[in-house]
């Protein structure tokens, strides 16, 4: 996943790819070695230089709100695929692959294929570490393709779902 983001006015290119080994890193093309693990959803646990640091993200829009430790850090996520006109934002646009966040057992499907889906709906039910953690369609679309089924164990990056 590539996202521009902003941070105190500089502009950053950060690329961040999630895989069964792990997370990889590059800012402005250049690789940054970390370990990250998601805690739970939101707070993260952070190895970067042989420190380690805990990180609470709250998303709210396209803003970010970060907090390590007793520092706060403000970030804007520019992401092409969004548009926004006056306060209104737009829906992402084409075909959204919706993917695990986390490794775990998909226990509740609330969708069926071929189902009409607003933005925010809830899909399915992903029980990680024994907390439910509600999956939802990223667009208002057509649910084209359920990839998962209830009882599936799935990993973090799989994809669970298409919503055209």
């Amino acid at each position: 996943m590539k996202r521009e983001v902003r941070i105190n006015e500089k502009r950053l290119q950060i690329e961040i790819d999630r895989r069964d080994s792990g997370w990889s890193f590059h800012i402005d093309g250049k690789p940054v070695p970390a370990d990250v693990i998601e805690l739970s959803p939101g707070i993260y646990s952070i190895l970067l230089g042989g420190h380690s640091f805990e990180a609470r993200v709250q998303p709210h829009g396209t803003r970010l709100e970060i907090e390590v430790g007793t520092r706060r850090i403000a970030a804007e996520v520019i992401d092409p695929r969004r548009l926004v006109r006056g306060r209104h934002e737009l829906a992402l646009e084409g075909r959204q692959e919706v993917s695990a966040p986390m490794p775990g057992k998909v226990v509740r499907v609330m969708v069926e294929q071929g189902q009409p889906v607003e933005a925010g709906q809830g899909l399915l039910v992903l029980e990680a570490m024994k907390m439910q953690n509600e999956v939802r369609s990223p667009k208002t679309g057509l649910l084209e393709r359920l990839l998962v089924k209830e009882g599936q164990a799935v990993n973090a990056g799989d994809a669970l779902a298409v919503v055209a």
